[in-house]
């Protein structure tokens, strides 16, 4: 069995993750954003197109009431909106609402900011090389897109 050289990729990512996150929460709440939560970016991402609460808890591989909860938090705090399907009357669809969408304005805001220290640390064309070649890697063939963002929990 031959070694790897260096630290193990999966390591690597999963710091990686950590510090965005960490970082991305912590100047969201210097901008004021201060009820929001890391999981709230699973369900915002998911809510871009319209989604449900059954679809939320395949996604975050939670409980339904669990995922109806922080549903109703996340309404309760205006960012998600709920609506009858229009194409079934049981089921309640989700949607950003304009506090929603702000919200992921600003997060993209953020990651450019932190993506632009990055840049100043190891260059520009290696931060584009490295998204370019985590882009090819993790995309989908058969799709040709990236898969949803899950939690690990």
């Amino acid at each position: 069995m031959s070694e790897s050289p260096g630290t193990p990729f999966a390591r690597l990512f999963a710091v990686g993750y950590r510090v965005l996150i960490e970082e991305l929460h912590t100047e969201l709440r210097s901008r004021g954003w201060t009820d929001v939560r890391p999981a709230f970016g699973f369900v915002l991402l998911a809510a871009r197109d319209t989604t449900s609460v059954s679809d939320l808890t395949t996604l975050m591989g939670m409980t339904k009431q669990a995922t109806s909860k922080l549903v109703d938090g996340m309404v309760e705090a205006g960012y998600l909106e709920r609506s009858t399907s229009a194409d079934d009357a049981r089921r309640q669809d989700l949607r950003l609402t304009s506090r929603g969408r702000a919200l992921l304005e600003e997060v993209e805001t953020v990651y450019g900011e932190m993506e632009g220290r990055w840049a100043q640390e190891i260059g520009r064309r290696r931060v584009e090389r490295m998204r370019t070649d985590l882009e090819e890697l993790l995309t989908d063939p058969a799709t040709k897109r990236l898969p949803p963002v899950r939690p690990l929990w």
